[in-house]
């Protein structure tokens, strides 16, 4: 067992890289040809509200990220507004409507009962409870199943440590190191771990991921395969988080209405919350919206002015802002060659 003790991804992602350029052994996948760590890996990040991704070199998009994180915590499984920020998750869905291996769908409906608030009651009564599992993998359903996805995260435990501070652990059968576990993977179950901390009442403690095959596939590790230095805007206080904080059902009702205006375009009059993660998350959804919905060049502008309205400080503003900007750049570097 290898482990990577880390602050947060962005920091964990070139150890992984460095970890997997010098032990890495090829292999063959379904998917085609992959690096392979030879030994489980485990990552413990001590700061896990830190989550977001700032490689240029990776562009991990941010609006993709946030969102599904919202689409996991309401329990849903429908592909249709993920197909908004990326079309291959039609590659994902057996009937064209749902997602077979849905997380927030087994936390939350799948199995007869909404484990998150299962597990959140018997943390608050009893702060020493070690039976708080919540499982995501069905033996009945995955095992032997011709789905297109079954679940690569099969069950998370949640314990309060000696301080009182909720932990989390999540393993994992098989992890993609860039799409995965430094990416999409560390965004949705950081924001899990928050929001559980928040239904409980207690500070945040680690995350810990345990990866069984941990690997990374060659044509998206060689973009990245040289990004060994360590380059952190968190600790270089250039950005900050927003902390969820606003007690189990408020959340659930800022996480529905987010939701519901993302559902229906934004065509209800906008109003703030009171909530500032809430405001900010909204105005990363309408700019990704804006994005999405209008030509060039007004999808950047307007886009990046919604944006603007926002503290740049923040990390999923910043992120944003420099997705956005990327593709600006790109497409006006296009439009000068075309001339």
């Amino acid at each position: 067992m290898y482990v990577i003790n880390a602050r947060n991804p962005q920091l964990a992602l070139p150890k992984a890289i460095r970890f997997l350029n010098e032990t890495g052994i090829p292999r063959m996948s379904r998917n085609g040809p992959v690096l392979i760590s030879k030994e489980p890996v485990t990552t413990v990040y001590t700061h896990p509200r830190e989550r977001v991704i700032f490689w240029p070199e990776r562009d991990a998009n941010p609006f993709l990220h946030l969102y599904e994180s919202l689409w996991m915590l309401s329990g849903r499984n429908d592909v249709a507004p993920l197909l908004k920020f990326a079309k291959n998750y039609k590659n994902y869905s057996d009937d064209g409507v749902t997602i077979h291996d849905s997380y927030g769908y087994r936390w939350r409906k799948m199995f007869g009962m909404d484990q998150l608030r299962i597990v959140a009651d018997r943390l608050k009564r009893d702060p020493d409870d070690r039976r708080s599992v919540v499982q995501m993998w069905d033996a009945e359903e995955d095992l032997d199943s011709p789905s297109k996805a079954v679940p690569c995260n099969m069950i998370i435990t949640f314990q309060r440590d000696h301080r009182g501070a909720l932990d989390m652990v999540v393993f994992n059968r098989s992890n993609d190191i860039i799409w995965g576990c430094y990416g999409a993977n560390v965004v949705h179950f950081s924001y899990l771990l928050e929001y559980m901390a928040d239904a409980i009442g207690c500070p945040m403690g680690t995350y810990t991921q345990i990866s069984v095959n941990w690997h990374a596939y060659l044509e998206t590790f060689e973009p990245v395969r040289h990004l060994t230095r360590e380059y952190d805007p968190y600790t270089l206080n250039n950005v900050h988080s927003i902390p969820m904080a606003q007690g189990f059902f408020s959340l659930d009702s800022h996480i529905n209405t987010l939701m519901t205006d993302f559902d229906t375009q934004f065509t209800r009059p906008h109003s703030t919350t009171g909530s500032p993660w809430a405001n900010m998350v909204q105005k990363m959804l309408r700019a990704h919206h804006v994005f999405s919905n209008k030509a060039a060049p007004e999808k950047y502008i307007e886009a990046l002015a919604i944006l603007s309205d926002e503290d740049p400080s923040i990390d999923w503003i910043a992120a944003g802002t420099q997705w956005i900007q990327r593709r600006r750049t790109a497409w006006e570097k296009k439009m000068g060659g075309e001339k």
